[in-house]
């Protein structure tokens, strides 16, 4: 029997981890993060849980990277950092992997991270045989997995579409993938994300001439930002950038370590007759100049954030200013993120770009409904599983398959922690694996629960009154009047009568109770204060008492 298990990544778009498990063997496919929702403070990645890796450690083999994406990879260091297991990926995305990890301030000696070649090399783990073959999406050196397994041949194939004419000149290997399925497929393990779509999606091709009519003839500088990963998109606002005449400078710490991993490997052409020091590029005739810059999804601390905000070292916006975003605003969160940057930087007079404008300037790297359907008809799967979407996702994939001649019940829909047990002749649901989301929050890893997001939404929204009580231990009573301070609560200056009024109602309550500990004293301010405040407010700000013993 050969287990499949989505441990994350069927119903949230990101965190994408995948199981295959036969016998005394174990593979992973793709390890990635998920972003914060909004009310999640403080929380900077949602991690997948890996418990069920732990608790079956001594059967893994390795781990297969897809493509470098964050929600494919950004999880690598917090499984690598506790379980050791080779890491299989392209040369680009090995590239991506390792930066990763030195960002973490890990030692590359200590992990093993393997690059395989997509046109000609195999890779066995267990009882495992993989073969690669290229895809097409939206950063480069992507691939699909053929995985022989002891009952039959599944096709593991993530974030795809059919571009043949992708930037990088590498499309989708179909020929391969038509070899590979001519055995036959038990299953295919598909992108779903954009089953909704009707027809095949864009190639990457047509926006390189939408970003140079936007540049031709302007007259003042161009900042232009997309994703840091997406190396295709880099590379034709670089061609751009050339053929108008426009020195490039790179901004930002993210874009511009990917860009030079990438030009090292080849897989960007940056002539360094074209490139600027961003310090000296400043000093530049404004029509000769292009900013590639950090900061497509409006992240707080980005180079553009920064730079709309005049908080950056040396940059800043000018009315003459072009500022193109080339990226989708659609990624969990970011979306508000963006609309404060694209507002900002019209503010400060600057010629905006953006997704509303519905000029193209992006085009999806995930597969729309013909492009799933191509997929399903070269390799002919008795099995479906759609991965990498949502539950309207799902459902839709679920119709276009069935439309593809797969019976209804063999496409399976599954959420985080399900499983589908596949024997050569008859497949099933199988047993769920309980799962969480990890969230990390600075250097804490899984600290950081319910009860304290709980705890941070209500402090964000009704703020805290924190109330200072001396109290005498062996008397068992306050010696003086409580002192209650507000931070986002009331304004303190304006509302002191009203905190006064609150301590001296508390002080009246607790002085009518006898017997009282520290504990005890804690305890009934807490209350009283939430009943009292919110009685005269209509606000349930946090108490937090404060004793202090005499």
């Amino acid at each position: 029997m050969v287990r499949f298990i989505a441990l994350s990544g069927t119903t949230e778009v990101t965190e994408n981890l995948y199981v295959y498990e036969s016998s005394n063997d174990l593979i992973i496919v793709d390890c990635g993060v998920g972003f914060p929702e909004p009310e999640m403070f403080g929380v900077d990645l949602v991690i997948p849980d890996f418990d069920y890796i732990r608790k079956n450690r001594s059967k893994l083999r390795g781990v297969l990277i897809t493509h470098g994406h964050e929600d494919h990879i950004g999880a690598l260091p917090f499984l690598l950092s506790e379980i050791k297991a080779p890491v299989f990926s392209t040369r680009l995305v090995a590239g991506f992997i390792e930066e990763k990890l030195r960002d973490y301030n890990f030692n590359l000696k200590d992990f093993d991270i393997r690059v395989f070649d997509p046109d000609k090399d195999t890779i066995s783990l267990g009882v495992f045989k993989i073969t690669p073959f290229r895809i097409s999406h939206s950063v480069p050196d992507g691939v699909g997995f053929a995985i022989d397994t002891p009952e039959g041949k599944i096709f593991h194939v993530a974030d795809y579409k059919f571009d043949w004419t992708p930037v990088d000149g590498r499309p989708f290997d179909i020929a391969k993938l038509a070899m590979l399925a001519s055995g036959g497929a038990l299953a295919a393990v598909s992108d779903c994300l954009g089953s909704n779509t009707p027809g095949y999606t864009e190639s990457e091709k047509g926006i390189e001439e939408r970003i140079e009519k936007i540049v031709v003839g302007k007259k003042g500088r161009v900042f232009f930002t997309t994703i840091s990963s997406n190396i295709s998109r880099i590379q034709q606002a670089i061609n751009v950038a050339s053929r108008v005449g426009r020195k490039v400078a790179i901004v930002g710490r993210s874009i511009d370590s990917k860009a030079k991993i990438s030009q090292s490997l080849g897989y960007l052409n940056l002539p360094d007759s074209l490139v600027v020091d961003p310090k000296r590029l400043i000093n530049f005739d404004k029509d000769k100049v292009m900013f590639i810059i950090s900061g497509s999804y409006g992240q707080p601390g980005s180079a553009l954030y920064r730079t709309a905000l005049g908080e950056h070292d040396f940059l800043s916006i000018e009315e003459s200013d072009v500022v193109i975003f080339s990226s989708d605003p659609a990624p969990p969160g970011s979306k508000g993120n963006v609309d404060f940057l694209v507002d900002k930087l019209i503010e400060l007079g600057a010629e905006v770009h953006y997704y509303d404008i519905q000029e193209d300037l992006h085009v999806s790297g995930h597969a729309s409904q013909e492009d799933i359907k191509l997929l399903l008809s070269v390799t002919k799967p008795k099995y479906a599983i759609p991965i990498g979407g949502t539950i309207r996702h799902m459902r839709a994939f679920t119709n276009l398959a069935e439309s593809m001649g797969i019976k209804r019940e063999n496409v399976f829909e599954l959420k985080n922690g399900e499983s589908v047990n596949f024997r050569s002749d008859f497949a099933q649901k199988g047993e769920k694996i309980d799962v969480k989301s990890v969230l990390v929050d600075g250097l804490g890893v899984g600290d950081v629960g319910q009860v304290v997001l709980r705890d941070r939404n209500l402090l964000a929204k009704e703020g805290v009154a924190i109330v200072l009580l001396q109290f005498d231990d062996a008397l068992g009573k306050l010696v003086s009047t409580p002192e209650i301070i507000s931070r986002g609560f009331v304004f303190d200056r304006k509302s002191r009568d009203f905190l006064e009024r609150s301590a001296k109602k508390l002080d009246n309550f607790l002085k009518k109770k006898k017997g009282l500990d520290r504990r005890m004293v804690k305890s009934l301010a807490a209350d009283f204060l939430e009943h009292y405040f919110y009685k005269e407010t209509g606000r349930r700000p946090m108490v937090l008492p404060v004793v202090a013993e005499i």
